[in-house]
Order: structure tokens, then C-alpha cells, then sequence
């Protein structure tokens, strides 16, 4: 006999187990594919929109289970037209998603745990302790409300999703990989893994691991620095994975999945802006196919890092183009409401 002591968060239980439960309870197994569908296809937030379902199932599975459904609690429009949510989830913690809209495309940024824990000096969400790893479930609600937000505003669904919100995607790694799992599945959102993309600081048995486990979405590196001295001063993950087993599981993403790997680089000022840290990121991305983004930074408020002057981001494009590397400057989006990248650190 199917029993619970307390109600569980239905969307927990795979389709075989919902249709098992149905059978269980002297019903048709149809009827698991029929709820399944109405959690993730449609997104059902109760058990009452579920309007093809007999009232009496309806109530059946009021009395055995919830819907921990996420809850958009703030909205906030930049000038640009950046959005950033601050998520409310079912036991009152926040984390915060943002959508990032241009003419031709809309990409969502979600979170993957509720702060974090690596420390990177830089980055306003290390300030916040990790308390939590999101699951699957809340993890997909994001990707679902900034997709209904951007055919209300931007008049197109979603086209892209980028692992670069709160927390480190690798360090909720089941969770993250059931959840892009349903985003890419038909019964889920249908999306193509080639328009998601993980960041990730770099941990390079987890890096192995997705190529393992053959990942079809595409992988980015917060880099910073080419040099070990100055990477370790500024993410002291680094003191324990070094640049040179990062680029070891960087070239084992690469052989198995034959997937170019894209590093995220900011240039501040006294910091990594001389022509040695250029030639240092060119070196080391000579070494594994590779393309470069160059973000523009966002304060957060301490005034430590400060965003190095153009000459010096001329000087790492000029650099990086005379050994033939993929290089673009990426412009900030959202920065007047604390949505750039870096930002986030639920200050409402």
C-alpha cells in the first residue's frame, strides 16, 4: 500500500512513480502521465488547475502531496530592460534569476544554490553563506517564469539559459543535471542543450565528470588570470585546484566531448592589466580550444577591484587576436538594479 507520513513535493517523483501511485490507489496509470504533464509541460502551480482530472483525484492528491512552487516576490526592470527576480522559495530563503533581453534573443540567468560558499573576492554573492542547494524543481520554475516574462515583454519565448547566477552550479551537480534535463526534454521545455550553458569556477573532478557523463550543454570557466599568484589572491579556490589541473580536465572536457571551452576574464585595474596577464591567458588558451569573453565589471561597492581602464582591454584583444584566440567584449547588462554579472546578493 502506498503511504506517506507527510506530504512530498509530487514533482520529487518520476512519471513511473506517478503512474505507479495512480495504480496503486485502484486508478488508471494515464492518469501519471496526465499530471506529469500538467507539472511540467504546463506548469501547473496546485493540484486545482489541473481542469481534466476529476475533482475527487484532485483532492486525492491534495491529501498526499504539495507543489513547493517557486514565487516571483520581486520584479525589477533596468533601463535596458534587464530583469531580475528576486524567487521566493517554499521554506522563505530567496535567490534571484534574471532575464537579459536583446531584439533577436532572451537569455535566462539562473541560480543553482542559495549563496555561496567559494569565496571569490570579487563577486557580491561569496558575501552571502550557502544554505542550501536549489532542487531540480526550482531550478526549472526559473527558467519558466523568465520565459513567460520575456513573451509578455520582449514578445519572443526564451532562447538561451546561462548557469551564472547565484551559487556554483558543480557543487549541486545532481540537481543541476536533473534540472537541464527536463528543460531539454520534450516532456519538460524541449529546449536545446546548445543554448545552455554551466559556469563554473573551475573544479576539476566535476569538470571530468561531465564529460563522463557526456553532457550535451556547453561549459564556461570564471578564469581571471592566467598566473596562479594573482588567481588564488582573488579566488582561493584556486589554492586547492590549481591552473594546472584545471586545464588537465579542461582538455579531458574537451576529448570526450569535442566542445571548445569559453572563458570568462575581467580585466581590473593594478590587478591583471598588465601585457604579462595577457600573454599568460594567450598562453594558456593555446593550449585547449577555447574562446575568450571579456566582461566588463560590476562593482560591489568595497571599491578593491575596479574595472580597468580601455587601453588595458584593447591591449588583451590585440593580444589574444595575434594567436588567432576568439575573443569579445562582453557590455554589462542590468548594472543600475544589481543584475550584472557578480552582483547578485538578494539586497532587497
Amino acid at each position: 500500500m502506498f503511504f506517506m507520513e507527510k506530504k512530498k513535493d509530487i514533482r520529487a517523483l518520476s512519471k513511473a512513480e506517478l503512474r505507479a501511485f495512480f495504480v496503486t490507489h485502484g486508478d488508471k496509470a494515464f492518469r501519471g502521465d496526465q499530471v506529469y504533464e500538467w507539472l511540467w509541460q504546463k506548469g501547473a502551480h496546485s493540484f486545482d488547475d489541473m481542469t481534466n482530472i476529476s475533482k475527487q483525484t484532485r483532492a486525492m492528491l491534495n491529501t498526499n502531496f504539495v507543489i513547493n512552487h517557486i514565487k516571483v516576490d520581486q520584479m525589477q526592470r533596468s533601463n535596458d530592460g534587464t530583469i531580475k527576480n528576486a524567487i521566493k522559495l517554499h521554506d522563505g530563503l530567496v535567490v534571484e534569476s534574471v532575464l537579459i533581453p536583446t531584439e533577436t534573443r532572451s537569455t535566462a540567468c539562473v541560480s543553482s544554490q542559495v549563496g555561496c560558499s567559494l569565496d571569490c573576492n570579487f563577486c557580491a554573492t561569496a558575501r552571502l553563506k550557502r544554505m542550501r542547494n536549489l532542487n531540480p524543481d526550482e531550478i526549472y520554475d526559473q527558467v519558466v517564469a523568465i520565459d513567460q516574462q520575456s513573451r509578455y515583454y520582449q514578445n519572443h519565448k526564451l532562447s538561451n539559459i546561462v548557469f551564472m547566477g547565484m551559487g556554483e552550479p558543480l557543487l549541486n551537480y545532481n540537481n543541476v543535471l536533473k534540472a537541464i534535463d527536463k528543460i531539454t526534454s520534450d516532456e519538460g521545455l524541449a529546449m536545446s542543450p546548445k543554448r545552455i550553458t554551466l559556469s563554473t569556477v573551475g573544479l576539476p573532478k566535476m569538470i571530468k565528470k561531465l564529460a563522463d557523463d557526456e553532457v550535451k550543454f556547453n561549459l564556461a570557466v570564471s578564469l581571471h588570470s592566467a598566473i596562479d599568484e594573482v588567481r588564488s589572491k582573488m579566488m582561493p579556490i584556486n589554492e586547492k585546484s590549481n591552473l594546472a589541473e584545471l586545464l588537465e580536465a579542461l582538455q579531458y572536457w574537451y576529448a570526450k566531448t569535442k566542445k571548445r571551452v569559453t572563458f570568462e576574464y575581467v580585466v581590473w585595474k593594478s590587478i591583471n592589466d598588465k601585457k604579462k596577464d595577457a600573454e599568460a591567458l594567450a598562453a594558456y588558451c593555446k593550449k585547449i580550444p577555447s574562446k575568450v569573453n571579456l566582461i566588463e565589471y560590476n562593482a560591489i561597492d568595497d571599491g578593491e577591484f575596479q574595472q580597468a581602464d580601455s587601453k588595458a582591454v584593447d591591449l588583451y584583444v590585440r593580444t589574444l587576436e595575434a594567436h588567432h584566440i576568439p575573443v569579445t567584449i562582453r557590455r554589462s547588462r542590468g548594472k543600475d538594479i544589481d543584475a550584472a554579472c557578480g552582483q547578485l546578493a538578494n539586497k532587497n
